[in-house]
């Protein structure tokens, strides 16, 4: 088996983002392609990790962020 995470570049890092899911706003700290399988099949799938005004990091899934 392969890494398990690996980061991605993203036009959006260090910006102001919005999880269109939860309407959330935040900072977008980095996009990280994860390896969420629990069995010996791979599944990979793009995780954006968003600080929100808290203080705490949250993530969605890429096709969610967009532009605050």
């Amino acid at each position: 088996m392969s890494e398990q995470y690996e980061y991605v570049p993203h036009r959006l890092l260090r910006k102001r983002v919005r999880d269109i899911a939860s309407g959330t706003e935040g900072e977008l700290m980095a996009v990280i392609n994860e390896n969420v399988s629990g069995t010996a099949i791979e599944h990979w799938t793009e995780l954006a990790y968003i600080r929100g005004a808290s203080g705490r990091e949250f993530t969605t899934v890429v096709s969610n962020v967009e532009p605050a």
